[in-house]
C-alpha cells in the first residue's frame, strides 16, 4: 500500500486531525513520542499567546493496538482548548439566533490567504479562509510526522533541525555538523548552535515586537542515516528533490527550498559545485569528503546526510498592520489583526522535520514494500545487503 496522510480541522474548531495510510503492521508506536513532537513545534522565542493556550495532546483514534500498529489507516486527533471560546462562531450546526460574537472579518491581511482565498471560494468573510489557512493545521502534520519519524528509525534514519539564520542573523546562515545539531539542548529558545548568535537574534525578535513587526529566516531540516536509492530519475514526480520541495513549500509562510549547497552551487564552477567520489570504504560506501549535493542526485538518495532548507518569510500578521481594504465597503481600512506570533522560525524547523519524515516514509514504502514490518525490514536488509 502507498504511504499518504491527510490533515483536516480548522484553527478555532473543535479539534485538528491527521488519517495516515500504508504504516506496516507491527510498528511499535510511542504516543509520548508524538506528544513530544507536538510539545517542540510549541517551542521558541517569539512565539505568541495562542502557545500558552494550547498544550497539544495526542488522542489515537484508529489503527493502533495496544501500542502496535495494525496496518489499517491510523488516525489522530489533537484537542483545540481554545474552541471552547469559540463554539458559537465555529459551530458547524446551523442555528435560528446569529452568534453573539460572530468575528467576522472583512480586511485582509497582505501576504496571507485571507483575499486571494475569498475570492476564490466567495467568501464575504473572510473567516472562512483564515480558519483553515492557519498555521495551526500544522500541529497535525506533525503528528502524523511523528508516526513516520517512529516509522523511519526502524530503517536507521532520524531527522533534525536547526535555525540557520533568524531576521538576517547571522549574516550568513550556520552550517553545523549532524553532532552540533544533536547537541542543542531541549530548553533552546531558538534551536541554534551559536549561542552569541541566538542572543542577537532575541534581541531583534524584541525590536520587532516592540515596533509591531515581525521576522523570518532560515530553517535547515537534515536527515542522517538515509540509504542510497529512495526516490528515482525516471519520471518528474518520482524524483525525491521535487517531492521534498513540494512538502516543504506547502510549510505556511515558506517561500523558497533549498537542497544541499544548490543556491551558492548556481554562482560556481562545476569544479567547485559536484561531490567527488572517492574507493569504498570498510562498509562498501562509496566515500565522498563533501556533500554539496545535500545527499541527493538525480532526484535520488546518494547514501549522503539529506539537507534542506526553508526559507521563511515574515508572518503576515502584524500589530501595527498594514494598509488594505475592507472588502465589504471597498474603503481603505487597516489589516486585520489576530493573535499571532513574533516569529516561528525554530517551530517552521520542527513542522519541516516532520514533512521530510513524511516524503522519506513515503519514499521507504515505495522501495522497500512489505504488509508488516518484518516483511519491509527484511526487504530493507537485502538491499543493503546486496550494496555491499
Amino acid at each position: 500500500m502507498a504511504f499518504r496522510f491527510t490533515t483536516a480541522g480548522e484553527s478555532h474548531g473543535k479539534a485538528l486531525v491527521a488519517i495516515i495510510e500504508g504504516v506496516p503492521a507491527g510498528l511499535a508506536v510511542d504516543a509520548g513520542l508524538i506528544d513530544r513532537e507536538l510539545w517542540r513545534r510549541q517551542q521558541g522565542y517569539g512565539r505568541g499567546g495562542r502557545m500558552k493556550i494550547e498544550q497539544d495532546h495526542v488522542e489515537v483514534l484508529s489503527g493502533i493496538r495496544q501500542g502496535i500498529t495494525l496496518g489499517s489507516p491510523i488516525a489522530l486527533m489533537i484537542e483545540n482548548r481554545d474552541f471552547v471560546h469559540w463554539q458559537d462562531t465555529m459551530s458547524p450546526s446551523p442555528s435560528d439566533d446569529p452568534p453573539s460574537n460572530p468575528r467576522v472579518v472583512t480586511r485582509p491581511r497582505p501576504g496571507h490567504a485571507d483575499l486571494a482565498g475569498g475570492l476564490k471560494y466567495g467568501a464575504s468573510d473572510l473567516r472562512n479562509i483564515l480558519e483553515r489557512a492557519s498555521a495551526r493545521e500544522t500541529a497535525a502534520r506533525v503528528a502524523a510526522g511523528a508516526i513516520a519519524k517512529q516509522f523511519l528509525a526502524a530503517f536507521g534514519i532520524e531527522i533534525l533541525s536547526h535555525v540557520a539564520q533568524l531576521g538576517g542573523i547571522p549574516s550568513q546562515p550556520a552550517t553545523p555538523t549532524w553532532d552540533d545539531i544533536r547537541s542543542i539542548p531541549d530548553d533552546s529558545p531558538l534551536r541554534s548552535v551559536d549561542v552569541t548568535a541566538e542572543a542577537e537574534m532575541i534581541a531583534a525578535i524584541d525590536r520587532a515586537r516592540s515596533d509591531g513587526d515581525t521576522l523570518g529566516g532560515i530553517f535547515e531540516v537534515v536527515a542522517s542515516g538515509v540509504p542510497v536509492g529512495l526516490g528515482s530519475h525516471n519520471s518528474w514526480s518520482d524524483k525525491l528533490d521535487g517531492r521534498i520541495a513540494r512538502a516543504m513549500m506547502s510549510i505556511h509562510a515558506v517561500k523558497a527550498v533549498e537542497i544541499g549547497d544548490g543556491i551558492a552551487n548556481a554562482a560556481r564552477r562545476g569544479s567547485e559545485s559536484h561531490d567527488e567520489i572517492l574507493p569504498a570504504d570498510n562498509n562498501g560506501r562509496f566515500v565522498r569528503p563533501t556533500n554539496r549535493a545535500g545527499g541527493l542526485e538525480g532526484g535520488i538518495t546518494n547514501g549522503e546526510e539529506l539537507r534542506v532548507r526553508g526559507y521563511m518569510k515574515p508572518i503576515s500578521t502584524l500589530r501595527k498592520p498594514l494598509r488594505s481594504v475592507d472588502i465589504l465597503t471597498g474603503e481603505t481600512a487597516d489589516a486585520a489583526f489576530e493573535r499571532s506570533d513574533i516569529t516561528a522560525v525554530p517551530a517552521a524547523g520542527v513542522i519541516g522535520e516532520a514533512m521530510l519524515a513524511l516524503v522519506l516514509a513515503e519514499a521507504v514504502r515505495e522501495k522497500f514494500a512489505g504488509d508488516s514490518m518484518e516483511e519491509a525490514l527484511r526487504n530493507f536488509d537485502g538491499f543493503v545487503h546486496n550494496l555491499r
